[in-house]
Formats: structure tokens, sequence, C-alpha cells
């Protein structure tokens, strides 16, 4: 696919974010209004609560929400619906006054209304590498791992959006003599994708993977932030808690399923057949590449199509049990690493566990101290047009002891 020409000019220029291909959905706000549905478009947003007062848009109300998730209840049919109609009313040759916003003068806000937030682990590269640090090489991959998607059920209370700081943890640490009580010294990010679900399933039944796949309403970058040193005291044998609850930021724009569909790929190849409830028709990952920064300085860059189980397969495997799904619900992908050491998406491999120090502005580091900012990246290359996430960034404020 080409690019599909706007008549917002700045959607139109080949390294835009947010061209007509894209039509991401967030909400916003401009000083003294309250927040309400949008659609990116070029350096503009279209106020998609405005347009459905005005008659050019029908979602039942809505989009005047302060969050997605009354649209995304809807369903598929109405999310393809409306993409069509917001594709006629910004293409180059369509007529009539527009209800449009200046990007930069508007807040953007937490998208969707988080119902529950699971975490997964996804990457073999990521996998193998932190398992190499703690069991070495021999038994780096649980045996279970290449034949379901591992994960644990984290915090939606704790998820926010891009821009917000994130306040360093205090927490049990290891110490010589006992655990002690310290401010989190191994800070990290985790780089990540987050699937959003946009529809209910029902208690005692399991999804398929293509019933999973039509799910899925979006896509948005996704930090897990995680504090090492409480991770590696508590995790056993019950896993993160509270290493993992200090914050998870988001991007603020959800990327469409349709939006990335002339991007789908295979993923990385398989070590063994899966069962069949976790079978695809089709791949379901995305030729996307992703990356993170640290204060402006790009860390580790790698692709999405490196990951081992697709999101479809998370959220079916998710339902094994019988366990309902809810709009609003978010999975985590887990870090998205590559094979070599300037692909991965955790300073935990990059530094091997705080033994290696990186160099950030001509600095050494091996974790994250207070006052970094990390962001994170995701561009979708297409002809003459690439599909874009905006902005995922968070900065590190000091601990209250």
């Amino acid at each position: 696919m080409s690019l599909l020409r706007s008549r917002i000019e700045s959607a139109n220029q080949p390294d835009c974010p947010f061209p007509l291909n894209n039509l991401p959905y967030g909400v916003f706000s401009l000083p003294g209004d309250a927040p309400r549905c949008g659609v990116a478009i070029g350096d503009m947003i279209l106020d998609l609560a405005a347009c459905e007062r005005q008659g050019l848009l029908d979602a039942g109300g809505t989009f005047a929400q302060s969050q997605l998730n009354g649209f995304m209840a809807r369903g598929r049919g109405e999310w393809d619906r409306m993409r069509a109609r917001l594709i006629e009313l910004l293409a180059e040759r369509a007529t009539g006054d527009l209800p449009l916003v200046a990007m930069a003068e508007a807040a953007l806000h937490l998208p969707i209304r988080v119902t529950e937030y699971t975490d997964f682990y996804a990457s073999k590269n990521h996998a193998f590498n932190v398992g190499v640090l703690f069991r070495g090489p021999e038994n780096a991959l649980p045996p279970q791992w290449t034949h379901m998607p591992i994960g644990y059920n984290g915090r939606a209370s704790s998820v926010v959006v891009s821009g917000t700081p994130i306040r360093r943890p205090m927490g049990q640490v290891r110490g010589e003599n006992g655990p002690e009580w310290a401010a989190c010294r191994r800070l990290d990010l985790e780089l990540e994708l987050g699937a959003v679900v946009g529809a209910d399933s029902t208690m005692g039944e399991r999804l398929s993977v293509e019933d999973a796949e039509a799910m899925i309403f979006g896509y948005v970058l996704l930090n897990d932030w995680s504090a090492r040193d409480v991770q590696a005291w508590e995790y056993q044998p019950l896993g993160p808690f509270q290493s993992k609850a200090l914050g998870t930021t988001i991007g603020p724009w959800v990327v469409t399923q349709a939006a990335l569909e002339p991007f789908r790929c295979e993923g990385a190849p398989r070590v063994n057949p899966l069962l069949p409830y976790l079978a695809e028709e089709r791949p379901g990952f995305y030729d996307l590449e992703i990356g993170w920064a640290m204060n402006g300085q790009v860390m580790g860059r790698t692709n999405y199509n490196v990951m081992y189980f697709s999101s479809a397969q998370q959220l079916a495997h998710h339902t094994e049990s019988g366990c309902p799904m809810r709009v609003g619900d978010l999975l985590g992908s887990g870090t998205i690493s590559g094979p070599s050491p300037d692909q991965t998406g955790a300073l935990l491999e990059m530094t091997r566990n705080g033994k290696v120090a990186v160099m950030v502005n001509g600095q050494p580091r091996t974790f994250i101290e207070d006052g970094d900012e990390v962001a994170l990246f995701a561009n979708a290359q297409g002809d003459g047009y690439r599909i874009g996430f905006g902005p995922c960034t968070g900065t590190i404020l000091p601990a209250k002891p």
C-alpha cells in the first residue's frame, strides 16, 4: 500500500508518524475543557466529539467520553466503519470544515480505562539472555517456555500515560545479612508493545487465536518499569510483585490493527510445534522497528518480528482456563530484544546485570538514575509513508524514604 494523501498537508510528509494510513485514536483536551476522543492526523488532532455534534460521525456519543472504552465496546464492525468514514473525511479532495486542533496545543491523556493488565515474556532473545545471567546457558529457558506464553497479572492502577513522572520505589532488597529497606538501586525499563483488548469474552469459554485477534482493537508503546533488585529478592516462588507495581507507561495513541495490516509478517522461528489451541491461521506479527533512548541518546533498536508469541496467541492463552477478558484489558508483549547487545530492550541485558557499563552522553551507566528520561519509539515503514506511535516517555523522580 502507498501513501493515502490527506487534506492535512503535514500528514503527507514521508517522515510524518500520523499519515492518513494511520489514524490512531487517543484522548486529548485543551486548557479549560474536558478530555474527549480524537484521532491524530499530521500535526493535528481531529476532534471526534465535535464531529459527532456536527453530524459528521455517529458513534453513539462515545467520542465525548474521556476514554476510548465506550467506542471500543461498539465492536469490530463499528471500528471498520469508522475508519472508512475518517478516511473519507480527511482525504485530499474532501471538502467542508472539520474541527481540528493543533497537537502542540493539546494535552494528551491515558487513552483507555485499563480494566486489567497482564505482562508477558515472549521474546526468546530476552528470555534466553536473562536466563543465562541467573541460571547459565544450559538452563536459560524454562522447559515450558517454547510451548506457551509465560505471563503474570500486573497492576492496572499504576498504568500511566506518556510524560507522567515515575517515582523511584523503596523496597526490600537482599543484603549481606538478610533483607534491607532501601531505594531501588537497579531501576530498569522494558521495551514492549501493548495490545488493547476491545471486546469482552465469556467466563468459562476459551478463545481461538483467530477469535482473539478479532478482539484486539490496537496497540500502544509500553514501558514496564522494573526494580530489578526488588525483583531478585521477591520473585521466587510466585514471580514479580512490588518490583513491577511502581508504574507502567503507555503511549497516548492507540494504533489500530487496520493501520498495521500491510506490515503483517512471521515472527521468530518455532523450536517445536505448538498445541492446537495456539495455532495461527496467519502470522500475528508486524514488521515494526522499535527501540528506546535515554536522555536523547538511542540505546537499543530492534524489530517486533523477533517475538516468539503474538498478542493474539497471548490473549487466547489468557482464556485457556476460561478466564473472561474485558474491554480495556491491556496485554504487554514482554521485553522486545534482538540477538545483539544493541538490540536489547532492557538495561538488565545490555549491561549483563550491571557488570558492563554503557555510555550515555559520555557518562557510564548500568541502570537508570534519578532525572533520567527514557523514551520509546516505533515505526512501520511503508511506500512513501510511515506508521508511528508517538511519544512514550517517563522521567525518574527520587525515592521518598
